[in-house]
């Protein structure tokens, strides 16, 4: 098991910038220009807003009704709908990318919403936050509570995540369905990339989320 190779930033995603977030400018910058693009819990758009400026062809899908007005008002392609039960409605190979940007630990059935998204999609891109992170790992030890974050700020019982998982689960979870790791990113508490250089566990104590740009196995 190995956390592979990390894109090339080019001093743009290293931190919050502006009025995008860091993950964001970072999975901006695994897709190519003039890609079709599903961008699966898309929010309120600012990710689709992005990619329309890189001329990327972004449609969404919303589960929040409030979320797709706000979409649907911005110009966006957006339609309501559920990661869990409608994305096996989509053809296979239908968009070059499908993006699930933290929206992971929040579905019902993560690993069958992962293999859906490399269904419809050639290529996926996931990001996540990393329970593994070493201020969550403090929380349970010294503090004996479900830990909160700024990322993260619900109390466990009006938290809509659900599946909550590490770097190193989501690597292995990759393995077991053989799923091909492209690129691979760590980010720490202030947006920065975690080096690559450093052992895997490093990314697992230090990485607050992580972006992964995802492709069919061989045999798939």
């Amino acid at each position: 098991m190995s956390v592979q190779e990390v894109l090339p930033l080019n001093g743009v995603a290293t931190a919050r910038s502006g009025q995008f977030r860091a993950d964001h400018l970072l999975v901006a910058e695994m897709v190519k220009p003039g890609s079709k693009v599903l961008d699966v819990g898309c929010g309120e758009g600012d990710l689709l807003q992005l990619l329309e400026t890189r001329g990327i062809d972004g449609r969404g899908i919303e589960l929040s009704r409030e979320g797709v007005n706000r979409c649907v008002a911005k110009g966006l392609a957006v339609v309501q709908g559920d990661a869990d039960t409608d994305l096996v409605n989509y053809p296979d190979d239908a968009f070059d990318y499908v993006i699930l940007s933290q929206t992971l630990q929040a579905t019902r059935q993560p690993k069958l919403v992962l293999e859906n998204l490399l269904r419809i999609g050639r290529r996926a891109i996931v990001s996540f936050p990393n329970f593994g992170f070493w201020k969550m790992r403090l929380q349970l030890l010294i503090g004996g509570h479900m830990p909160r974050t700024e990322n993260l700020p619900a109390t466990w019982y009006d938290t809509a995540n659900i599946h909550f998982c590490t770097i190193k689960d989501f690597v292995q979870l990759c393995d077991e369905i053989n799923v091909k790791m492209e690129r691979s990113v760590a980010l720490d508490l202030y947006g920065r990339p975690v080096p690559l250089n450093l052992p895997w566990w490093v990314w697992n104590m230090f990485g607050e989320q992580a972006v992964f740009l995802l492709s069919r196995g061989g045999g798939k």
